[in-house]
């Protein structure tokens, strides 16, 4: 093992050219496939577990009830949004706003300590693609080897077969999965009725799926890494969003430096570190880099290299962890310290927002309600002197159950009479009526006066609404 300081030097002193290009693009700009080997070891078998437990609640997730009401439903053909059993409507989406901007620093803050571990462990399109269609891959081809000598033989039988039963299962699953995004859209029900009936009578429907599944087909068989590389733009983020003391998967250049082969025949070199070049951890990746060159964009933190590296480092009698989760001061200068003043900065303002969003939750109405004048009116005058305005309501209810509603004013006496019988709102639903406002001349000041609307269900007030009153000049 090297703990030359001068070695160590050397080792950070390295060519950086390999990142004036991706591994996945050769000079001439074409496309260069990755065979990844198929990968082994305690984090891999980690991740198929975690992976599992995420796919299982991806699947299950649209049959899911909280209350009769969906786990999730992102309707925004109807405008109709169930988060955790609750309705959501367009007039709650500051929440919706806030909840992102929630999400996004609890992304930055957790980047800033532990990289993209995100993206190795629980991103959907790492998950798909890594523990779903590569291991069905190498069920059907081979690892890496025997899947570049099959793509590089003639049209055979045996390469005609293998080749079709993959595609087919590929589509497959993307048509399952498919489904299952349309579910999260449209609700359970409705996908049930467009699978059960004739193309014909849910054209529509059938070809989102199609186009879905069609979508899903072509990442996961063709596009693969190149989403993480090129289209996702978290692994740009890295650049400003990790430090020294961010804790990613890292190789251990102080050890592992000074690189070199080993050999039964001769003895290793006195500057010879453990690292001995054997390439394993590039052959396992994904997305094709070398992790000793440092941290990149296209490291999407899977661990596959490590499990690797230790596997060697067990067959030639060194201590494992030459390639691990660390962070570069961890590495250089043995100081672990991940509560830097910047992780403390970001920790204050997710914690501010977090309760800000739990406030709002909180203190959010029911009911959603719009009082307004009816356009094209002024106010009447009635024969027992007292002044009347006409409105237009209209009354979103928030929950799933039918809501009667009654009218009342605050903080000023006078009457209100609604539009036939009393309002009921239906379940997560919206209703409208017409309400006159009949108010006397003694307790209104010349033209627009604020008055408030109470909107009482049960005998409990749940939402108080503000508009305005016109009166004649006195």
């Amino acid at each position: 093992m090297s703990n030359n300081p001068e070695v160590s030097e050397k080792a950070e002193i390295m060519d950086e050219s390999f990142r004036d290009s991706i591994s996945t693009v050769d000079k001439s700009g074409k496309r260069v496939w990755i065979y990844p080997k198929k990968p082994k070891g305690k984090f891999y078998n980690a991740r198929t577990w975690v992976s599992i437990f995420l796919l299982l609640v991806f699947f299950s997730g649209p049959f899911i009830k909280i209350g009769g009401q969906p786990l999730l439903l992102l309707n925004f053909l109807e405008r109709k949004f169930i988060v955790l059993g609750l309705a959501f409507w367009p007039q709650d989406f500051y929440l919706f706003l806030l909840a992102m901007i929630t999400f996004v620093v609890f992304i930055v803050l957790f980047t800033a300590v532990f990289g993209r571990v995100w993206c190795g462990w629980a991103c959907p399109q790492t998950v798909f693609m890594e523990m779903v269609f590569r291991k069905i891959e190498y069920w059907i081809e081979g690892d890496a080897r025997s899947q570049k000598k099959l793509n590089s033989m003639p049209w055979t039988g045996e390469k005609v077969f293998k080749k079709f039963s993959k595609h087919i299962i590929f589509f497959g699953i993307s048509f399952l999965i498919g489904n299952m995004f349309m579910a999260y859209i449209v609700g359970d029900q409705r996908l049930f009725e467009i699978i059960s009936s004739p193309p014909s009578e849910n054209l529509t429907g059938f070809i989102s799926v199609l186009a879905f599944s069609g979508i899903f087909y072509f990442i996961f068989s063709s596009f693969r890494e190149q989403a993480c590389v090129i289209v996702c733009p978290y692994g740009r983020f890295q650049s400003v969003l990790l430090d020294k003391s961010s804790i990613v998967i890292s190789y251990d250049f102080v050890r592992g430096e000074k690189r070199g082969k080993l050999s039964k025949k001769t003895q290793p070199a006195p500057d010879q570190g453990d690292c001995v070049d054997c390439h394993q951890c590039v052959d396992v990746c994904p997305t094709g880099i070398d992790i000793r060159n440092g941290t990149q964009l296209e490291c999407v933190n899977c661990t596959a290299c490590i499990d690797a590296c230790d596997a060697i480092m067990d067959k030639v009698g060194k201590p494992r962890g030459l390639i691990k989760y660390a962070s570069y001061n961890g590495i250089k200068h043995k100081i672990s310290k991940v509560i830097t003043p910047r992780v403390m900065g970001y920790s204050a303002v997710l914690v501010g927002l977090i309760i800000l969003l739990s406030t709002l939750l909180m203190l959010r109405s029911p009911v959603e309600a719009t009082i307004l004048r009816t356009p094209g009116t002024m106010f009447t005058v009635l024969p027992n002197g007292n002044i009347s305005n006409l409105y237009t309501v209209k009354i979103i209810n928030k929950t799933f159950d039918e809501m009667p509603l009654e009218f009342r004013l605050k903080d000023i006496n006078g009457k209100l009479t609604l539009a036939g019988s009393k309002m009921v709102v239906p379940p997560d639903g919206l209703a409208q009526s017409a309400l006159i406002a009949e108010l006397s001349p003694l307790v209104l000041e010349s033209g627009r006066n604020d008055i408030r609307i109470e909107l009482i269900s049960g005998g409990k007030v749940l939402h108080t609404v503000k508009t305005g009153f016109m009166a004649p000049e006195k």
